[in-house]
């Protein structure tokens, strides 16, 4: 009688956790079915929207903090719920719209009224108050920000400097005895081209070091699965350094108001004005653009250069076309002529197919983030007003049925080959497309003339696993040796 009665205990109990995980488990789901209705929930997209406040967000982290391939959070989604290219989750706090299908990014990337620009908390640090702006002021000031890096005349008159920096950063790196954390020393590089197009000359030295070390205490917001604004917290260091580089950039740009003569392009965003004649932007506004160029100008190209830097040297019959293209264009160049100019930088075809490449199989930017205004139809599935919506650009680069053999390096493909709207999306689109894309692509065109043609690398760890929040690097930096030709 006494074993009968503990197998009934037992039992009960075993049935009541049971329960309470069912429960839990479909508490996201439950609290939809009541907010949105029975008519809209059922419109869903599939997916799966995990646990309580947490949804998968810890599922989404672990699988870009410990796996090299960050698509197994996509994937296993398609897995169990098809190929259907919207699916729904709960993530960073907020029901969530994830997006994989071309045709549909396209149109989200498109529908500024619909659709706008919410970022979650870890990564509001680079965007800032500014991102208020009404979306008429948005459209102006991308103008703003494009027009000094977009563009054969605007991008010219960098290419000389871009070339010295990066001439001088290879000859250091490879006169170095131990090896190098090549991210890092990317990130110095490009920090510092950036701070000079945007800041001005005048920023240099110890404010420059300053600058970048706080930018990088910064970045460690962006690793936050929940950001929370106490001591200890990643995300508290990140806000703290935060209002340092605000104090510092506001001092610059009171300073440059003040100033008759005009040097960078921090002061066109001081004079630009709207059509009324009045002054376009705050100090504050100006700040929240800078930190983001700022950012974005040293961490995605830093990125970008260790991978294609990477992948060519994994790659020996790529670097061998590659580095006979940087041949050519010497051996074409005019007895007369010193460098780089940006001419020749336009006829770097296949380098161009190699840079496309990088950014396609190695995707260096997290999902984009929206919001819907309003709740939208989209391929029969109903996006619910007020949802977050991530585009997954990276699963669209190695979506199969769009790329062959996507994991494969193979700068060939873009022979002749155009991609269909919203399939290859490495800058976004539409009025947030990427003002920066064309410098990107230039400082990379830079670093690897040069290197091709005097250095090569050597990994210490070529097999290290990568980490992936928030872009693809290996654990160790890439820790390498740069090696000078003799």
């Amino acid at each position: 009688m006494e074993v009968d009665n503990i197998l009934v205990v037992f039992a009960a109990i075993l049935v009541f956790y049971v329960l309470v995980f069912v429960f839990l488990r479909q508490f996201n789901e439950l609290e939809s079915f009541v907010k949105l209705g029975r008519k809209v929930y059922q419109a869903l997209p599939p997916g799966d929207m995990g646990w309580p406040l947490i949804g998968s967000s810890l599922s989404l982290y672990n699988t870009f903090k410990s796996s090299n391939d960050p698509n197994t959070f996509i994937n296993h989604l398609i897995s169990k719920k098809g190929r259907t290219g919207i699916y729904r989750s709960h993530l960073f706090g907020k029901p969530t719209i994830i997006v994989t299908d071309p045709d549909i990014c396209r149109r989200i990337y498109l529908d500024d009224e619909r659709f706008v620009p919410k970022y979650p908390k870890g990564a509001e640090i680079f965007v800032g108050s500014g991102s208020a702006m009404k979306i008429a002021d948005h459209k102006s000031v991308h103008r703003l920000m494009a027009a000094p890096i977009s563009g054969a005349q605007a991008l010219s008159k960098y290419v000389g400097y871009i070339e010295k920096e990066v001439v001088k950063c290879l000859e250091e790196w490879s006169s170095m005895s131990e090896p190098i954390e090549l991210l890092n020393e990317t990130k110095t590089l490009y920090f510092k081209l950036i701070s000079r197009i945007f800041l001005g000359a005048e920023v240099s030295g110890p404010c420059l070091q300053e600058l970048q070390k706080l930018f990088r205490e910064m970045a460690l917001a962006l690793k936050s699965i929940f950001p929370l604004d106490l001591p200890g917290f990643a995300y508290h260091r990140s806000l703290k350094a935060m209002k340092e580089v605000e104090k510092i950039l506001n001092k610059m740009i009171e300073e440059k108001r003040r100033a008759v003569e005009k040097k960078s392009e921090m002061e066109a965003m001081i004079e630009a004005s709207d059509g009324n004649g009045a002054k376009l932007l705050s100090n504050n506004e100006i700040i929240d653009m800078l930190l983001g160029v700022l950012h974005a100008g040293n961490h995605t190209v830093a990125h970008a250069a260790i991978w294609v830097l990477i992948h060519i040297s994994d790659h020996p019959h790529v670097l061998h076309k590659a580095k006979e293209e940087q041949e050519l264009i010497i051996k074409e160049r005019p007895p007369t002529q010193n460098g780089l100019n940006f001419g020749e930088i336009t006829r770097m075809t296949y380098l161009t197919k190699v840079i496309n490449e990088t950014f396609r199989r190695s995707t260096l930017t997290s999902p984009t983030f929206r919001e819907a205004k309003a709740s939208v139809n989209m391929n029969g599935y109903i996006i619910p007003k007020g949802w977050s919506i991530q585009i997954w650009n990276g699963a669209v680069h190695m979506d199969p049925q769009i790329y062959t053999n996507p994991h494969k390096f193979d700068p060939s493909r873009w022979d002749n080959y155009k991609p269909k709207a919203g399939a290859f999306i490495p800058f976004g689109m539409g009025r947030v497309y990427c003002p920066g894309s064309e410098l990107v692509k230039l400082e990379i065109a830079i670093l690897l003339h040069h290197f091709l043609l005097n250095y090569t690398m050597e990994r210490v760890n070529p097999k290290c696993q990568l980490n992936h929040m928030p872009s693809p690097a290996p654990l160790d930096n890439c820790l390498v040796k740069i090696i000078k030709h003799s």
